[in-house]
């Protein structure tokens, strides 16, 4: 017969009540995603836009084109969204079809500056070399302004100019001259410029001035006149070499290079990307220094702070910050810039990136993207509404996720 230690029964009791409050525990955690929404919205919770990728946009290009880095992004009044991408960094395998003889039936180097319509079709197409300017030896950032202008800029080594057209391609301005570089306290040219964003009201663009200067500039929008200018805390513009960006010293008073963008918000506030720093300041728009951010500040080598752009409402209470170094884009709240959540994750697939460069919105909230490097491509993301925060790091914003 076999003999029961006394107590087992007990033990066994309790092992299993031990199992079902597990169990019970593990069913609470498989509903503590859906239900945490609910929880804390009724306690005031955080709340941000949400958005999904949308695997089908842009359409196909037409005539077998192919895309090299996209480096610059702008949506206009119309939600067409308008790109720039670096053609002549394509090669003979990527381009078969532009060789001289072609090589093969496909592919082809796509025309510089491309147009889509909000359904994703190639609308519109223009760009390169022609008399009576300098097309960019590396293009590096495109805006399409109020009044349908066209704004270029260029980032090679002699770059030293930006570039005003028409939608249509009907070249209007330049302003700098290749080569011709003094350096960031010049007032007739350029530093290899990264982006354009133009004040209508104030008939005025800031450039971000750039991957050569360490500044950001303000001109007339009609006779490129410059301005006024200014450095990193509002400082006038100092080209010395810092060294390397290193997150254990204190932060240096000068931007480095890359200036990335500099972004003008309704309220008067000027947002600066100085990216390899992996900061944010902001200035008014006579330069005079307001706060800065840092984002990943153990981000190395490229740094954290890409792009910028705001949210649609009049008040433009959201920021959205493009990191591509640690591929992804950033919610923030404009106002204190802390961090809300974060979507994205390196890869190739749709809602993915590599090397994530700039970022635009249109009129319904959509937020488009671009990538460099070895991403080359544009993305769209729908605008999905206002829902609560439940997780910082959402990673890739899959449809029905």
């Amino acid at each position: 017969m076999t003999v029961v230690p006394r107590g087992f029964h007990l033990q066994a009791r309790s092992r299993a009540l031990i199992s079902v409050a597990f169990l019970a525990a593990l069913a609470g955690l498989a509903i503590t995603e859906r239900t945490l929404a609910r929880v804390v919205q009724s306690k005031g919770t955080v709340m941000a836009p949400r958005f999904e990728v949308d695997p089908l946009w842009p359409k196909p290009l037409p005539n077998h084109w192919v895309l090299g880095q996209v480096i610059g992004l702008s949506v206009d009044a119309q939600d067409h969204v308008w790109i720039v991408h670096r053609d002549n960094l394509l090669g003979p395998n990527e381009a078969a079809a532009s060789q001289n003889p072609p090589t093969a039936s496909c592919c082809a180097k796509a025309p510089p500056v491309l147009e889509f319509d909000p359904a994703g079709t190639v609308v519109g197409h223009w760009g390169g070399p022609a008399d009576g300017y300098d097309w960019p030896a590396s293009n590096h950032g495109i805006t399409v302004d109020d009044k349908g202008n066209v704004w270029i800029g260029a980032n090679e080594g002699n770059d030293a100019h930006v570039l005003k057209f028409t939608k249509a391609g009907k070249f209007l301005m330049q302003i700098g001259k290749p080569g011709q570089n003094k350096g960031s306290n010049d007032t007739d040219n350029f530093g290899r410029p990264a982006k354009i964003f133009v004040d209508s009201k104030a008939n005025e663009a800031y450039v971000a001035d750039g991957y050569g200067n360490k500044r950001v500039v303000v001109i007339d929008a009609d006779t490129g006149k410059f301005k006024r200018y200014w450095g990193a805390y509002g400082n006038k513009p100092d080209d010395t070499s810092f060294g390397n960006y290193d997150p254990k010293v204190p932060p240096i008073k000068q931007f480095r290079s890359p200036v990335h963008c500099a972004e003008l918000s309704n309220d008067g506030l000027v947002y600066v990307c100085d990216r390899p720093n992996d900061r944010i300041q902001v200035f008014t728009p006579d330069g005079t220094f307001v706060k800065e951010k840092f984002v990943a500040t153990n981000t190395l080598g490229d740094g954290s702070v890409w792009d910028i752009a705001f949210s649609k409402d009049p008040q433009q209470k959201f920021l959205f910050l493009a990191d591509g170094k640690n591929e992804k884009i950033y919610v923030m709240d404009r106002a204190s810039l802390e961090i809300l959540t974060s979507f994205g994750d390196g890869g190739r697939q749709p809602g993915q990136f590599f090397a994530v460069h700039s970022l635009a919105l249109d009129s319904k909230g959509n937020l488009y993207t671009t990538e460099t490097y070895e991403g080359r491509r544009l993305q769209k993301f729908v605008y999905k509404g206002i829902a609560p925060v439940t997780k910082m790091d959402q990673g890739t914003v899959w449809p029905g996720k």
